[in-house]
């Protein structure tokens, strides 16, 4: 671990948005907890820095298994005793194209449970911690799909999931009030990632900035705002 006392975690920390915030965090002199579904991908992403010279520490995490985000509570309480940033980043992306008149269920419920209720649980988890030691920074990763103000007909379980999300956003910013908690979602853009696709014109490096910037606000920084290249956006 390095010498800060700032410790981040990082959901889907293995590839694309989720790495590269990680990459910057740790550039930042943070102690990054880099998360993934896979170890072995996890491992991979961890290495991968270690040869930039940049440290994390990998752990395993599904955001839809309730027992994972339990291990991780318990990990951060037990070996850091501190959770200053958490960015939940995991998500998943199923209904392109489909309509939301026939749109499957499963597909729905799959996408409700890793892009919603696994941000809510991990906000359970690590919100109180916070709380206690009045610091803390809550990013959720969002997009222009969940913005009520954008949205359209395209990938409705995907929509409804980050519409969710920012509903979340603004619930928690406003119970965290007191201390210097931030609760703040940010849009990356249509970013050149597995799924955001070849024809992206952003880079990961380019995604991850807003979310970085958010992670590690001032004590006067915005709390309860939706952010696209560091500027506030309508829901």
């Amino acid at each position: 671990m390095k010498p800060s006392d700032r410790f981040a975690l990082v959901t889907g920390g293995n590839r694309g948005i989720g790495l590269e915030t990680c990459r910057q965090l740790a550039a930042r002199g943070l102690n990054v907890i880099l998360t993934s579904r896979d170890p072995a991908r996890g491992a991979d992403a961890v290495e991968a820095l270690a040869r930039e010279g940049l440290t994390a520490i990998q752990r395993t995490l599904d955001v839809t298994r309730p027992e994972d985000i339990e291990a991780a509570r318990e990990f951060v309480q037990s070996t850091c005793g501190r959770l200053d940033v958490l960015v939940n980043n995991a998500g998943i992306y199923l209904d392109e194209a489909a309509s939301v008149l026939d749109v499957s269920l499963t597909d729905i419920r799959r996408t409700l449970e890793t892009n919603f209720y696994g941000p809510l649980q991990l906000c359970r988890a690590f919100a109180p911690l916070m709380r206690r030691q009045r610091y803390g920074r809550i990013v959720n990763v969002s997009s222009g799909y969940g913005a009520l103000s954008e949205m359209g007909a395209a990938a409705p379980a995907y929509s409804i999931s980050k519409a969710a999300l920012n509903a979340l956003t603004r619930i928690l910013a406003d119970e965290l009030r007191g201390g210097d908690l931030k609760v703040n979602a940010a849009c990356p853009g249509w970013v050149h990632t597995q799924m955001g696709g070849s024809e992206a014109p952003r880079t990961p490096a380019e995604g991850a900035d807003t979310i970085v910037w958010l992670a590690t606000l001032p004590a006067r920084g915005p709390n309860g705002g939706f952010f696209r290249d560091r500027r506030r956006i309508a829901w």
